[in-house]
């Protein structure tokens, strides 16, 4: 977390930045009680060229609201340490740790060692994610109208398709180099929105070089993994991330039914599930609020609270770097 930098930075001040009281939901004493602790790794606050809600020293105080330990926050498009650092003197009196990272989209190099990386791990980053908007399968997929809910930018980034891997099918060189440097590291790697065939190959590569951190988000959306998909991706030690985004009635996107989730936690189980809001867009609930609202259905529909705990606090604290083991 990046609590003491001294760098200025033309932003909005403080008490003009602040979420206004009214444009949150409250929270009931139960549900709080599971949500305390909870770490978010998909949080998209801003800046983004993506219509954004809330920017990250909003959603650390916005975290304080349900006693949130730490927030990742996920840019498409470039390396969120650096906005960290750069509202380091807001996020100072913040309440809520943020951590950033960096997507190997188009905007930061595609599969960029170096500038894009090295730079983000080594200046504090805690994730690499593979990519996403730039990926074949997001492209595919984005181009039918099965991609609903997924937001356009408003300008022309000029993105092109990125692989990591080279023609042969294999991990290209700059993929290598950038799994040593996650295991060097020990941060964590996400799929982003690959085809689960080369996110296979990505995390067997990860876990021969020692990476213990890995992430699949969002399986059955974009990615389209099926069952089989996700067992192979167990085995290469992954967990399996589920969005509150695509389950909240007010989110756009799916709005899938409860017990879609509920099956997906019986099927894989909490020990390997993790739950995140993917949420910080302009006209979504805020990401607060979509824990509020999805723990309180988990609840309805029987989910042990510490089942939810494991996949809200335990499990995500673990991926990043939070503790050294999900225990």
């Amino acid at each position: 977390m990046f609590h003491s930098m001294n760098i200025q930075f033309t932003f909005r001040t403080l008490e003009h930045c602040m979420l206004s009281v009214e444009d949150s939901q409250p929270v009931s004493p139960a549900v709080l009680k599971v949500l305390s602790g909870a770490v978010d790794l998909h949080c998209h606050s801003g800046p983004s060229p993506f219509p954004r809600r809330l920017n990250h020293v909003e959603a650390a105080h916005d975290g304080a609201r349900i006693g949130m330990r730490a927030i990742l926050v996920k840019s498409h498009h470039h390396n969120t340490v650096m906005d960290l650092l750069a509202m380091g003197p807001w996020l100072a009196d913040a309440p809520t740790p943020v951590y950033g990272g960096v997507a190997l989209n188009t905007e930061v190099g595609g599969v960029n060692p170096s500038s894009a990386v090295a730079m983000s791990l080594r200046m504090g980053g805690r994730c690499v994610w593979a990519p996403t908007t730039c990926a074949r399968q997001h492209r595919d997929h984005h181009s039918h109208a099965a991609a609903g809910g997924f937001p356009s930018a408003a300008i022309d980034l000029l993105e092109k398709e990125v692989s990591i891997l080279d023609e042969s099918g294999d991990l290209s060189a700059d993929t290598e180099q950038i799994l040593d440097l996650v295991a060097e590291t020990d941060a964590l790697l996400a799929g982003g929105h690959l085809d689960t065939e080369s996110m296979k190959i990505l995390f067997e590569g990860a876990a021969r070089k020692g990476v213990r951190r890995l992430l699949v988000q969002h399986p059955d959306f974009v990615v389209g993994a099926s069952e089989a998909d996700v067992e192979d991706l167990l085995r290469s030690g992954a967990y399996i991330e589920h969005e509150i985004a695509m389950y909240h009635p007010e989110a756009a996107g799916p709005r899938w039914p409860v017990q879609k989730l509920v099956d997906w936690i019986e099927r894989v189980g909490p020990e390997r599930t993790v739950i995140s809001s993917d949420l910080g867009q302009k006209g979504n609930p805020l990401p607060v609020d979509g824990y509020i609202h999805l723990v309180g259905a988990l609840l309805e529909h029987g989910v042990a609270e510490k089942d939810i705990r494991t996949m809200i606090a335990v499990n995500p604290a673990f991926l990043l770097g939070l503790e050294d083991t999900a225990s």
